[in-house]
Parts: structure tokens; C-alpha cells; sequence
């Protein structure tokens, strides 16, 4: 099943799909019978590409588990999920990591570098396990661009927690994937490096063209995005454009009160 035609278009060179992200009534639960615990359910969000969203929520609300199945890392239980146009929920699993390896970028909160690996080496292997030509050039522009052209024969216990995360923002982009998934990319950094990783995170989507979904608890790093989407108890609970981090608390600190049946 194809979410995305492309119409009158050559389909053996398709062009840019509309939209970077798209969920259809997508759910997942966790357990069974009366242990069953509902982390999503039904959500419908869709999100243009070249854009940046921050995504919401209390606690259990579905936050990671939206990012792990928009990705491709958890597979939902019902619903659709399209990235860049391609439809994740019908493949298999070889299918399936091809995909993240070709089109999607990740940034975690613990940075998942390799300690034997130099700076260099860890930011070109998503190419090295997808069998890509690994262009080190490029990768040294990266680095650069990140500000870790004088790190490249570091290896992570040598760096800071802030320039960890650099790393893995610039492994992110190395492979010019089309969504970046970005889950609790501050959440273990001080305030200045934090903004450090923020501004990257934006470059990416204004310089570069890449889209950022980004779960986030802090509304300060939220501010960093064009949009937030909130999260309550498995479901959509409301969106703001152009989010200041005071308007981001305040909307998180009535989650619930006033449910839309949409967003």
C-alpha cells in the first residue's frame, strides 16, 4: 500500500514527497489483557517536510514510543506510518532497516557512540553498515561544520557530553537522510551546550533542508522548534506554532484540562 502517487511524474526518479512524516489512526500497546497499557492510541498527525517539530507530552504519554514507531524502531499494532513517502507498516525488517539506513538520522539523549571508535569512525559508520562509499571529505566538512574539526582522531571519553552529542548530530547527517528523529537530544547537557545542540538541530532544517522531530520534556529546548505537537495519554492533545517557552509550560501544565478531538 502507497500513501504517496506521484501522478504524471517518472516514477523510477520520483520527486520529494509532500510530506516528511505522516501517521494514520496509529496504535500501540504494550502487555496483554488486563496488563495491556495503551501508548498510543489512534494518532493522525502529519508533518511537512523542511520543517521542525518538538513533540510533548507528560510522563506516558506516547512521547518515545510516537519517535520509535515514526522511525521505524517499534513496529505499531494498527495505523500507518509514511516517511518521506514510503509506507514503514507493510515491509519486513531487512526492508525496514535498509530504510532507516537510506532516509533516516538519529540523535539520542546517551549519544550511542562506540568507545573504540575515533570521532571520524563513529561518524561515518552509518554508511560503512549500509555498504555506502564512504566520502571523508565530507565527513570532515561535517565535523567542521560542527565544530569538531580538530577532534577527528578523539575517540568519546575525550570529549564532552556536548561535544558527544555534536558527534552524533554530524553521523546524523552524514547519510543526508530525509527525517531526523532526535529523542531527548539535551537531555543530559548543561544549558550552554544544550543551546549549542539546539542550533544545529535548526541548522539542519534551515540550511540543510532536513526535517527534525525532536521529543523533548524541557520548553526551553522546545522553543528551538517551529512547532510543538502535545501528547496526553496516547493521544494528540493540541499543537502550537511558533512556541516561546513560557506559552510551552503553560500548555503543559493544563494537558488534559481541555482535549481536542483533533489536531
Amino acid at each position: 500500500m502507497t500513501m504517496f502517487r506521484s501522478g504524471a511524474r517518472d516514477t523510477r526518479r520520483p520527486g520529494p514527497a509532500p510530506e516528511a512524516l505522516r501517521l494514520v489512526k496509529v496504535r500501540r500497546t504494550y502487555g496483554s489483557a488486563e496488563n495491556a497499557v495503551t501508548a498510543l492510541d489512534g494518532v493522525t498527525l502529519s508533518l511537512a517536510r523542511g520543517t521542525f517539530t518538538a513533540v510533548m507530552g507528560p510522563s506516558g504519554s506516547g512521547k518515545s514510543t510516537l519517535l520509535q514507531c515514526a522511525a521505524g524502531l517499534d513496529r505499531p499494532d494498527g495505523g500507518i506510518v509514511c516517511v518521506d513517502g514510503k509506507e514503514l507498516t507493510g515491509g519486513g525488517e531487512a526492508e525496514l532497516t535498509r530504510f532507516r539506513r537510506g532516509r533516516v538520522g538519529f540523535v539520542f539523549q546517551q549519544y550511542n557512540l562506540l568507545e573504540t571508535l575515533t570521532v571520524a569512525q563513529n561518524t561515518v559508520l552509518p554508511l560503512k553498515l549500509a555498504g555506502r562509499r564512504v566520502d571523508r571529505n565530507r565527513a570532515r566538512e561535517i565535523l567542521t561544520s560542527v565544530g569538531l574539526g580538530d577532534r577527528l582522531g578523539h575517540r568519546p571519553d575525550q570529549l564532552s557530553g556536548g561535544q558527544r552529542q555534536r558527534v552524533a548530530i554530524a553521523r546524523a547527517l552524514v547519510t543526508e537522510p530525509r527525517v531526523i528523529f532526535a529523542d531527548e537530544p539535551t537531555g543530559a547537557l548543561d544549558t550552554r551546550s544544550a543551546r549549542q545542540v539546539l542550533l544545529l538541530l535548526q541548522e539542519a532544517v534551515r540550511v540543510h533542508g532536513r526535517t527534525v522531530v525532536m521529543v523533548t520534556h524541557d520548553p526551553v529546548a522546545a522553543s528551538y522548534a517551529d512547532s510543538v505537537v502535545f501528547l496526553a495519554d496516547g493521544r494528540l492533545a493540541g499543537r502550537m506554532e511558533s512556541p516561546s517557552p513560557d506559552a510551552v509550560a503553560e500548555r503543559l501544565a493544563h494537558l488534559g484540562d481541555d482535549m481536542p478531538v483533533g489536531v
